[in-house]
C-alpha cells in the first residue's frame, strides 16, 4: 500500500536559530527542539538531563492521602492484602511493581492476575470471591477498576475494601472504593495526565515512601517495570513518562532484575544496549503472550523471581509461549486475510469487521492491527468466548475508534480500551446490528485523509549533515515514543553501492550501503524491511528517495550508525 510523506511545518526559525546558537548544535536539531516545546538553553538541558527530582509531588493526585492512610493501616495491623492487575504488559508490571514493595512491609500479601478466557478484562467477580475466601481485606487494582462499579460494590458486601490505580478514561460515576487514584479524573488536578497503569502504582508508591520515611533511592530498582510498562503500553513518551522511561532503561542496561534479564537473552538482544524498540518489539510480546496463551500470573512470577534459575525456567515457558502465540497469530491472520480478500467478511466498507468463533481469544488484538497494516481501516476481530462473542478493535490515524464502539454501547456487555485500541464483548444476536451501526458511525466521521496512511517527515538531509555530532546529539532526544517520536528524515537521489543483498527468512528485508548522487564517496548502511519489492529496481543502479530514521546497530559488540528506512519511492519530484 502506497503511504503519502508529508514534510511537516518547520517551527518558528528565528526561535530554532536562537537555539541553535545557544547550544551550538545543528539549526535542524534546533527545530526538532522548538518543535517539542524546548526553546532556551535551560529548557534544552533539562530536556537532554532529565532529573528524578523532576518528579511531581504524587500527593497532588486526587484520593492519594486516602489510599496511602488505608494502605498503611493494612501494612501496620496485618490485614492480608490482594494487588489484582490486568494479564498484558502494563498489567503484569504494575502487579509486580505494588507486589515487590509490599512485600518489603509484610508477608500478608499475594496478587492476582484474572484469566483472559474464563475472566476477561479487568476486575471480575471470581477474583473478588477468591479474595473474600482467602481472608483478604484490602484489594489493590492496577491498570483496572475504574468502571468496576458494580464490581466494587460486591467487593464491599464481602468486607473487602478497594483501592483503584487506573489510567483508563472514567465514566461519569466513580466505584465507591476507599480511594480511585486515576489521573484521567474531571476532578483530578495532577499536572500529567497520561501516566500507564504501572505509573500510577509508582505514584502510590512514591506517596507512601514519601509519608512513611522510605529511602527514595529504594525505589530506583522498580524502574525497569516501568520503562517496560510506559514502552508497551504506547503512553506519551513526554513528561513524567520520559524522566521514568530515561531512568527505566538505564536501570534496564545496567542492573535488570532477574526476570528482565532472563527475558533479554531469551530475545537475543544486546546486554546494556536494550532500546526501547527492543522493549516494544521483543521483551513485551514474550511478557504478553503468558497472559495470551497460558496466565498472566506466569508473567508477575517472572518479574518478581528471586534466583537466577526460576527466572531462567519461568522465563523459557514464556518464551516458548511466545513461539507458540506467533504460529496461531500467523494462522488467524492469514485465515482472516482470505475472509476479507474473498468477500466473508461481515464488513469491509468503511471498516473491516471479521468473526470466527474458533480463532484464539489471546491473538485477535494482534490480528486487527495486522489488517489495519494491510487494508488500513478501522478493525474489529471478534471470535467466541464463554458463549459471547468478543474481541479487539484497532484504529487509523486521526480516528477515534472507542467513540465508534461507545455509539453501539447498548449492544455491547463492556468495552473499554483507547482511542486506537479497544476490547469489547456482545451477545451473538447483536452482532449484525453492531457491524452495521460502526460502519455508519465509520462512514459519517471518517475522512479520505484518515484512509491513507502517512509518513510525516521532520526534515530533508543530505548525508553530509549526519555526522558523528549530529548523531551524538539525536542520541540524547531517547526515550522516543509517543509525543517524542524518533524523527524521520528524508534524502533524495540515492543508490546502493553495489553491496546490497537480501535478507531474513524469505528474503524479504534489504540490507543496504547507502551512497547519495551528490557525495558520491560517503557511504551509510541501512536495513529496510519488508521492501525486497524493490531489490531489482535498486540492484540495477537506479536511484531511489528514502524517508528513515538513524539508529544506532549493536552487533556483536559492536556498534555503528544505521539508516532504518520507513519507505522508498523510485527516484521523483515530489509533489
Amino acid at each position: 500500500m502506497e503511504r503519502k510523506w508529508i514534510i511537516k511545518e518547520q517551527a518558528d526559525q528565528e526561535k530554532a536559530d536562537r537555539l541553535a546558537a545557544e547550544v551550538g548544535i545543528d539549526k535542524v536539531l534546533a527545530d526538532l527542539l522548538v518543535r517539542r516545546g524546548v526553546e532556551t538553553f535551560a529548557e534544552a538541558r533539562s530536556f537532554f538531563r532529565p532529573q528524578l527530582s523532576d518528579l511531581h509531588d504524587p500527593f497532588l493526585m486526587k484520593d492519594m492521602d486516602l489510599a496511602v492512610k488505608r494502605l498503611h493501616e493494612a501494612v501496620s495491623s496485618g490485614e492480608k492484602i490482594l494487588v489484582y492487575g490486568d494479564y498484558d504488559v502494563d498489567g503484569t508490571t504494575a502487579v509486580s511493581l505494588m507486589y515487590s514493595f509490599i512485600k518489603r512491609f509484610t508477608e500478608q500479601v499475594d496478587f492476582y492476575i484474572p484469566d483472559r478466557y474464563d475472566e476477561g478484562y479487568g476486575v471480575s467477580y471470581k477474583g473478588i470471591d477468591w479474595a473474600s475466601d482467602n481472608g483478604f481485606t484490602l484489594l489493590i487494582t492496577l491498570d483496572c477498576g475504574i468502571k468496576a462499579i458494580d464490581k466494587v460494590d460486591y467487593a464491599r458486601t464481602k468486607g473487602i475494601d478497594v483501592i483503584i490505580c487506573d489510567h483508563h478514561l472514567p465514566e461519569d460515576e466513580l466505584p465507591k472504593a476507599t480511594a480511585v487514584l486515576d489521573p484521567k479524573r474531571e476532578d483530578c488536578h495532577y499536572p500529567f495526565d497520561d501516566l500507564s497503569g504501572c505509573g500510577v502504582g509508582f505514584k502510590l508508591v512514591q506517596a507512601y515512601s514519601s509519608k512513611y520515611g522510605v529511602a527514595p533511592d529504594t525505589l530506583e530498582p522498580l524502574l525497569d517495570l516501568l520503562v517496560v510498562s510506559i514502552s508497551s503500553d504506547l503512553v506519551s513518551m513526554v513528561g513524567e513518562n520520559r524522566v521514568l522511561a530515561h531512568y527505566g532503561l538505564k536501570r534496564l542496561n545496567e542492573n535488570p532484575r532477574k526476570g528482565l534479564l532472563a527475558m533479554i537473552n531469551l530475545a537475543k538482544l544486546e546486554p546494556s544496549h536494550v532500546s526501547i524498540d527492543d522493549i516494544v518489539f521483543k521483551i513485551g510480546p514474550r511478557i504478553n503472550a503468558a497472559g495470551r496463551m497460558e496466565s498472566g500470573r506466569l508473567a508477575v512470577e517472572l518479574l518478581t523471581a528471586e534466583d537466577d534459575a526460576t527466572a531462567a525456567t519461568i522465563g523459557a515457558k514464556i518464551n516458548d509461549n511466545n513461539n507458540d502465540r506467533k504460529n496461531i497469530d500467523r494462522e488467524i491472520t492469514q485465515s482472516a486475510l482470505e475472509m476479507v480478500m474473498s468477500g466473508r467478511a461481515l464488513s469491509s466498507r468503511n471498516a473491516t469487521i471479521v468473526y470466527d468463533p474458533t480463532w484464539n481469544k489471546g491473538v485477535v488484538g494482534i490480528v486487527a492491527s495486522r489488517l489495519v497494516e494491510a487494508f488500513y481501516k478501522p478493525t474489529v476481530v471478534l471470535t467466541k468466548s464463554n458463549g459471547f462473542v468478543t474481541g479487539s478493535a484497532r484504529s487509523v490515524q486521526g480516528f477515534d475508534l472507542y467513540e465508534a464502539i461507545e455509539s453501539c454501547a447498548d449492544l455491547l456487555e463492556n468495552f473499554g480500551g483507547h482511542v486506537y485500541a479497544a476490547g469489547l464483548t456482545m451477545k451473538e444476536e447483536h452482532l449484525a446490528e453492531f457491524c452495521e451501526r460502526m460502519d455508519k458511525f465509520i462512514a459519517s466521521r471518517i475522512t479520505p485523509e484518515m484512509l491513507t496512511p502517512m509518513i510525516e517527515i521532520d526534515a530533508k538531509l543530505d548525508f553530509s549533515q549526519i555526522s558523528p555530532k549530529f548523531f551524538r546529539i539525536l542520541k540524547q532526544f531517547q526515550p522516543f515514543g509517543p509525543g517524542n517520536a524518533n524523527p524521520v528524515f528524508m534524502t533524495e537521489d540515492v543508490y546502493d553501492a553495489g553491496n546490497g543483498r537480501k535478507v531474513g527468512a524469505g528474503g524479504v528485508h534489504m540490507k543496504l550501503d547507502l551512497m547519495q548522487e551528490s557525495q558520491p564517496y560517503r557511504q551509510i548502511p541501512a536495513i529496510a524491511f519488508n521492501m525486497s519489492d524493490f531489490y531489482d529496481h535498486i540492484k540495477a543502479g537506479n536511484p531511489i528517495d528514502i524517508c528513515y530514521s538513524v539508529v544506532e546497530n549493536f552487533y556483536r559488540g559492536n556498534s555503528n550508525l544505521q539508516l532504518r528506512i520507513k519507505d522508498m519511492k523510485e527516484r521523483q519530484e515530489l509533489i
